[in-house]
This record gives C-alpha cells, sequence and structure tokens, in this order.
C-alpha cells in the first residue's frame, strides 16, 4: 500500500504505511530507527521518537477509518514503554477503539523488527474535517 511522502515522515525515518485493514480499522507503518534518534551511546532511541511513531500510526488508522475525512488531532496521549528500542526497523501498528463524530480513541504499539513488544499506546483524538 502506498501513501504520499511527506517531509514530517521522512524526518521520523522513513515512515511508510505498509497495511490498513478496514475490518479491524488497524494501520500497520514502519520506520528505521536512525542512530542519531539514539541516546546512551547510540544503543536506546529517545521516548519522543518512539511516542511519535505510534501517534502517527494510530491518526493514520483513524484517517483511514474516516476514508480521508478526517484527521486526528491528538487530546491526550499516553505511553508505557516496555523495553528499550534500538537502532534498527521498527512497526507501529494503531487502532481505532471508537470513532464519533468529534472525538476517536486510539490505541498502538511499537515492536522491534522481530516481533518484540517496545511500546504501548493509547490516545484520545479531535477529529478535523480535512480539507479537500
Amino acid at each position: 500500500m502506498s501513501e504520499s511522502r511527506s517531509e514530517l515522515m521522512d524526518l521520523l525515518g522513513d515512515g511508510t504505511l505498509l497495511e490498513y485493514d478496514d475490518r479491524a480499522q488497524k494501520a500497520i507503518m514502519q520506520f528505521d530507527a536512525r542512530p542519531e534518534f539514539c541516546h546512551s551511546d547510540g544503543k536506546v532511541v529517545q521516548g519522543g521518537f518512539v511516542t511519535a511513531w505510534m501517534d502517527a500510526a494510530m491518526a493514520q488508522a483513524a484517517r483511514n477509518a474516516s476514508r480521508g475525512e478526517f484527521s486526528a488531532v491528538t487530546l491526550e496521549l499516553k505511553v508505557t514503554f516496555v523495553a528499550a528500542a534500538g537502532p534498527g526497523r521498527v512497526v507501529a501498528e494503531g487502532r481505532v477503539l471508537s470513532m464519533g463524530r468529534t472525538v476517536a480513541f486510539l490505541e498502538g504499539q511499537l515492536c522491534d523488527d522481530t516481533g518484540k513488544l517496545l511500546a504501548t499506546s493509547s490516545s484520545t483524538a479531535k477529529l478535523v474535517r480535512v480539507n479537500r
């Protein structure tokens, strides 16, 4: 599945939408955790990147679930860091738990390229109509 490239996704490590499952309202994205995103002698990705990757996947799930009519603007975001993310490929999954006319409840997770769980998230987002 392809999507147009954005500068933000490039800056976040070449973020790419791999798949969207309409029935499950789930988006799967991949990112490259670059060495320059890391601290602790280049071994641990800074938590803001981990958070941004899951936030992007959750927003992508909401946008696709609304057939591109709405963008999700994060109102509240909770992140649980389960294990350290290091340099390499990571996969973020975002799911719509519930979506009304103005608010969506979203859930996400981040895994490394072996499937090891690195972080989980939940979010409340305001749905904002996309200008067409």
